[in-house]
């Protein structure tokens, strides 16, 4: 049997998804300043890493960094619903890029979003 991630094509759709994701975060005034480093590319290696083995992939995620707690990790950002949808217009652009069969885009998409409104801790200003 094999995994989600051996399914989809590994990690280089995953790179794919990621880098695309990127590319969209690195002008969006929205996201941006959620990044303090000045590169995102370190930020774009931990994302890859994290999915790959969400997926089924490698568990170099773990090894390097322990437990994902995503919550713990995005609180000192105020992650407001329309800073939500900004990052899922920018997922839905990497999985377009990854181009997979609907049922797998389907899937993904589905953890992604529930992903993204599980991330909100701050109301939206005014």
């Amino acid at each position: 049997m094999t995994t989600f991630y051996e399914d989809i094509g590994g990690e280089e759709t995953i790179a794919t998804i990621v880098r695309v994701f990127y590319e969209g975060v690195a002008d969006d005034p929205v996201l941006r300043p959620m990044y303090p480093e000045a590169d995102l590319g370190p930020a774009e290696e931990r994302f890859r890493l994290f999915l790959m083995q969400y997926w089924g992939g490698p568990t170099t995620y773990s090894e390097q960094r322990g437990h994902p707690r995503l919550r713990m990790r995005h609180a000192p950002f105020a992650v407001t619903p329309s800073a939500a949808g900004r990052w899922l217009t920018h997922f839905r652009a990497g999985l377009d890029a990854a181009a997979l069969p609907p049922e797998q885009d389907a899937e993904f998409w589905n953890y992604v979003a529930r992903a993204a409104h599980f991330m909100v801790n701050t109301a939206e200003p005014g």
